[in-house]
């Protein structure tokens, strides 16, 4: 039951957050993970699969249990900067998207390596957005953090996965509040079907869509939707990415 109201407070405070994107400031901690060149970050919770060629590059976290709201947080974005510790931290802030989970240690007390248990909001960042921020040897620092709205290059990305019957879309590279919280797709010859979450950003659909153009429509936590109409033609492949309208 308390895990529950944890989880309730924080959905409550990203929802709050992203409504007025750049608001004020909220306490956490911040670490470090996936070695100096983030190699270690690859894949992960949310299905970007390779960080770089999706164009999330090293500015990328795994979210704590309280903020990572069960993978719908994946692709949101967040600014961060390290406060009260002259000793460790560096001038200056973060832009980072969330790209995996944190998982709880709960063997652990939490502050004493269970880092990422409830209640506590944290940031596993990637070690080179980590050591913008902070000095490597602080191992963990206490930070600042609010949602920021996501700056993206060209359009939505749908990757159709699957196979037939089985439509499983990955959504990447979108813009505005980042994280896609409910998914809409519709065939040429179809209605709109809403997808379901799979897993991360990994969205569903049991319809047989083949030979036929596809559109999207996708919904973000603020509230906001956008239709991409025809992104994959009547002839589109699984394993293809296609290019949608952005935020």
């Amino acid at each position: 039951m308390a895990l529950l109201e944890y989880t309730i407070i924080a959905l409550l405070t990203l929802l709050k957050s992203v409504k007025g994107l750049q608001s004020g400031w909220t306490n956490a901690h911040a670490t470090f993970y996936g070695g100096g060149d983030a190699s270690g970050t690859m894949g992960g919770a949310c299905g970007y699969g390779n960080l770089y060629s999706q164009g999330y590059g090293t500015n990328t976290a795994a979210l704590s249990t309280a903020l990572f709201n069960s993978g719908l947080s994946c692709g949101a974005c967040f600014e961060i900067k390290c406060v009260d510790d002259k000793r460790w931290c560096l001038p200056g802030s973060i832009r980072i998207t969330a790209t995996n989970f944190c998982p709880p240690n709960l063997a652990l007390s939490n502050d004493n390596g269970g880092w990422c248990n409830p209640p506590l909001h944290h940031f596993d960042l990637a070690q080179p957005v980590f050591q913008q921020i902070a000095q490597y040897k602080a191992g963990i620092v206490p930070v600042q953090y609010r949602r920021i709205a996501c700056t993206k290059r060209g359009g939505i990305r749908f990757t159709i996965n699957g196979h037939s019957y089985f439509n499983l879309v990955l959504i990447t590279n979108v813009g505005g509040a980042g994280d896609a919280v409910a998914v809409s797709i519709k065939g040429s010859n179809t209605g709109w079907q809403a997808m379901s979450r799979n897993w991360g950003q990994n969205w569903q659909s049991n319809s047989y869509l083949n030979g036929q153009a596809l559109s999207f429509k996708v919904t973000t936590s603020d509230g906001n939707s956008i239709v991409s109409n025809n992104v994959a033609p009547p002839n589109w492949s699984f394993g293809q990415t296609y290019n949608g309208k952005q935020f």
